[in-house]
């Protein structure tokens, strides 16, 4: 495992697309009450260079979609789309995570 982030699109009514930096995948995140699972089906995805990720997440912010990153790549990239900002990143067992419900 590398520099790739893995990226993964749950289509529902509403799609919900996952974004995890490679090496992180396989944790389980722990700060106090706070818990992310990375090791399931939900973080699983295509593995992708930081800028097939950027094209593919430019792609899905462009239809009803809610995102969630994790790790410092994949926050980097939501920043750099205005997804997110430095305000909704949060810190979970010292590993970056936004949440973004567009």
């Amino acid at each position: 495992m590398g520099k790739d982030i893995l990226l993964k699109i749950h289509k529902s009514y509403r799609w919900v697309v996952a974004v995890c930096d490679e090496e992180l995948f396989g944790r389980k995140l722990i700060d106090g009450k706070r818990v992310l699972d990375l090791s399931g089906n939900f973080f699983k995805g295509d593995v992708m260079n930081c800028e097939e990720a950027q094209e593919e997440i430019s792609r899905c912010n462009d239809e009803d979609a809610t995102f969630n990153f994790v790790g410092e790549r994949s926050v980097e990239i939501a920043k750099e789309l205005g997804i997110v900002n430095d305000e909704s990143v949060v810190d979970i067992d010292r590993v970056p995570f936004a949440l973004a419900l567009l």
